[in-house]
C-alpha cells in the first residue's frame, strides 16, 4: 500500500466543518489544564456519552490520559480568542480567560454555547491521539450560535447569514485567492481585481464561484467571507480562498501578498480590500468586514490553532 502524503490528509480531515470545543481537567497535582480540539462528538444518549481526542503533542497529553474527570465547553461565535490561547498560549490560560468550576472543580468556560461535565468512562490509544471516552453526568446549554472550523479557518454562521442573507441589486462575489502567500488576481484594461462572478441571484453565486475557479484550473478550497459591502448599486461579496498550486500560465496572475497594496485596482473599495488584506496576511490575522465603501464594522477571522 502507498504511502499517504499527511499534508493532504490533513486538509482532506480539514474540509469537514465543525464546532470549537475547549477540553478541561485537572493533572495529577491538581492545577488545571486545557486544549483547544474540534475532535469532539457526542456518541450515546442511553447511556450518555461523548467523546474528544487529545493528541500526543499535548503537553497536557498524560493528565487527559490519565484523568477521571473532564470537561467540555462549545464555544460560542465570537469566541475565537478563547480558542486561540487555549491552542497556543505558553502561560496561565485560565488567567487570561473567564470560567467557573462545575461541581467536581473542573473549569467551565464562560460565554460557551454548551457544558459537558464528565466522569472518564475509557481512554483508547489511537495512533497519535488517544480516544477519551466520557459518561456525561452535568450539562448546561443556551440557546446561541458556535463558533465554527474548517479549511484552517474559523467561521460564524451568524456573520455569514448578515453578510449574505441581505435582499439587494446587482452582485458580485469573488475570491481573495492565496498559493503559498501569493494572490491570484484577474488583470483588467481599469487594473486588477479578484477572481469573481456577477450576476441577480445571490443564492448561486457562491457555486458560480466554485465552478469558474474548477474552469481555471486552480482546484482552489473557498473559505470564509472576508469583505461584504454595498456602493448604492451592486452588492459585493469577497471569500477568502486557498489553493495548492499556480494555475495554468496566463489564467491569473499571482502577486506576493506583500505588493499587493502598490496595485491599481478596478475600483477604490477593492483597493481599501486588497490593502487591508496585504496587513492582515503578515500575521495571517483576518477579519470580515461588514458596510459600505466608505464605512463599516470589522470581525476577526483568526486563523489556526
Amino acid at each position: 500500500m502507498s504511502e499517504l502524503d499527511p499534508r493532504a490528509l490533513r486538509n482532506a480531515f480539514g474540509s469537514f466543518m465543525t464546532g470549537v470545543t475547549v477540553v478541561t481537567g485537572r493533572d495529577a497535582q491538581g492545577a488545571a489544564v486545557g486544549f483547544t480540539a474540534n475532535s469532539f462528538s457526542s456518541v450515546s444518549l442511553d447511556p450518555p456519552l461523548l467523546l474528544v481526542c487529545p493528541g500526543r503533542f499535548l503537553s497536557s497529553f498524560d493528565s487527559f490520559a490519565a484523568c477521571t474527570r473532564f470537561a467540555v465547553s462549545v464555544l460560542a461565535e465570537g469566541q475565537e480568542d478563547v480558542s486561540n490561547t487555549f491552542a497556543s498560549f505558553k502561560g496561565d490560560r485560565f488567567a487570561k480567560t473567564r470560567h467557573t468550576l462545575d461541581a467536581h472543580g473542573i473549569p467551565l468556560i464562560d460565554g460557551a454555547v454548551a457544558h459537558f461535565s464528565c466522569a472518564t468512562q475509557q481512554c483508547v490509544e489511537a495512533g497519535d491521539h488517544c480516544v477519551l471516552i466520557g459518561h456525561v453526568d452535568g450539562f448546561a446549554h443556551r440557546d446561541a450560535l458556535g463558533l465554527g472550523y474548517a479549511n484552517g479557518r474559523y467561521f460564524s454562521l451568524g456573520l455569514e447569514r448578515r453578510a449574505v442573507d441581505r435582499t439587494g441589486r446587482q452582485s458580485v462575489c469573488g475570491a481573495i485567492i492565496d498559493v503559498s502567500g501569493q494572490v491570484l488576481l484577474e488583470e483588467t484594461a481599469q487594473g486588477f481585481r479578484p477572481l469573481q462572478v456577477s450576476g441577480a441571484d445571490r443564492a448561486q453565486h457562491r457555486t458560480a464561484l466554485s465552478n469558474e475557479m474548477n474552469a481555471r484550473g486552480l482546484g482552489a478550497r473557498l473559505g470564509t467571507a472576508y469583505s461584504v459591502f454595498d456602493d448604492g448599486l451592486t452588492h459585493w461579496t469577497y471569500f477568502l480562498a486557498s489553493a495548492d498550486t499556480l494555475p495554468p500560465r496566463g489564467s491569473l496572475c499571482a502577486v506576493d501578498a506583500q505588493d499587493l497594496a502598490g496595485l491599481t485596482y478596478t475600483t477604490p473599495a477593492i483597493a481599501k480590500m486588497m490593502a487591508r488584506y496585504a496587513i492582515e496576511a503578515r500575521v495571517r490575522d483576518f477579519s470580515l468586514y461588514l458596510g459600505d465603501v466608505q464605512h463599516g464594522d470589522t470581525h476577526s477571522l483568526r486563523e489556526g490553532r
